[in-house]
């Protein structure tokens, strides 16, 4: 990440130890829809990804072989399974709601998970659970419709999703685009 990012990034958020570790504390107020941080680091594949091993990796998927080793500060970003942060244009992370001076920000990592790979049991505390983080086509209906509405999906999810449940006219009216994709330009700016 370039200094003047990380910097930029920093002024937002300062990695202190919390209920799960080191994680992400918000340093001021930071409003819905604002970026939080931009993930960087390494392209690798998979294949790279798995060498690395569970405990030096930390890798955000950003394609169906591609992955985005991060470097601080987006290491350290939690999972929540009732996240106040999500990812945007597949490396940007944005507030969903209005976040604390101090409180950890998180996202939901099986919105940015189509690997049918990696599993991880989920320590996150949200009253409504799931106990476990994987795949996004592995989360129920309900909870998938909510994040797409929310625009918080990696873009090559969103694409898999709907080939493989036909969904292509569902999308078409929820983002506006006749081919079903999402417009990366008005993402940061639609939250609810």
């Amino acid at each position: 990440m370039p200094a003047r990012a990380f910097e930029r990034d920093a002024d937002r958020v300062v990695v202190r130890e919390g209920p799960l570790g080191r994680g992400i504390h918000a340093r001021r107020l930071i409003q819905p829809g604002e970026q939080i941080l931009e993930f960087s680091g390494v392209i690798l594949n998979h294949r790279q990804v798995i060498a690395m091993g569970e405990a030096q990796a930390y890798a955000l998927q950003i394609g169906p072989d591609r992955y985005i080793d991060t470097e601080p500060l987006g290491r350290f970003t939690n999972h929540s399974c009732a996240p106040n942060a999500g990812v945007v244009d597949d490396q940007l992370l944005v507030a969903l709601r209005p976040i604390l001076p101090g409180e950890e920000v998180r996202f939901d990592y099986s919105t940015t998970m189509s690997e049918n790979y990696w599993t991880l049991q989920c320590r996150c505390g949200a009253a409504d659970c799931r106990g476990i983080i994987q795949d996004f086509h592995l989360l129920a209906p309900t909870l998938q419709e909510q994040y797409l509405a929310r625009r918080i999906v990696q873009a090559f999810i969103v694409r898999e999703w709907q080939q493989r449940d036909g969904r292509g006219r569902e999308l078409q009216l929820l983002f506006g685009t006749a081919d079903g994709t999402i417009r990366s330009a008005d993402s940061r700016r639609a939250w609810p």
